[in-house]
């Protein structure tokens, strides 16, 4: 995989953290239980970060450790493969307290490729 390939998979998963984050911002963990659009909307665009994640070739993950690219892959295989058990209370504690960390994280790492 090149190098290119990996920016785009990285840029992929920033936008998609970004535009969950943004969506939750205002809302409370009751609203993921009352507002299907958001239910489902932030359940895909996290699908989207984690196979985004699994893309990234194996040795820059390696030389990127920052990220937690297991949980980050397997938050996708399990709202992917277990939907019907998926805990919201978890889901919305991702959203609203590790998705910050994952943006600033990704965005040091995007910069720092720029350069």
């Amino acid at each position: 995989m090149s190098y290119q390939d990996n920016t785009a998979r990285l840029r992929h998963m920033l936008d998609h953290a970004r535009e969950a984050h943004a969506m939750a911002q205002g809302k409370l963990r009751d609203d993921l239980d009352a507002d299907r659009q958001l239910n489902l909307s932030l359940v895909r665009l996290l699908e989207i970060v984690g196979e985004a994640a699994s893309r990234v070739s194996p040795d820059f993950r390696a030389i990127n450790p920052e990220i937690s690219w297991p949980e980050v892959i397997g938050l996708r295989n399990r709202l992917v493969h277990a939907y019907d058990r998926i805990d919201f209370d978890i889901l919305w504690g991702i959203v609203s307290d590790d998705l910050p960390q994952l943006i600033g994280s990704l965005e040091q790492i995007l910069e720092k490729d720029d350069d």
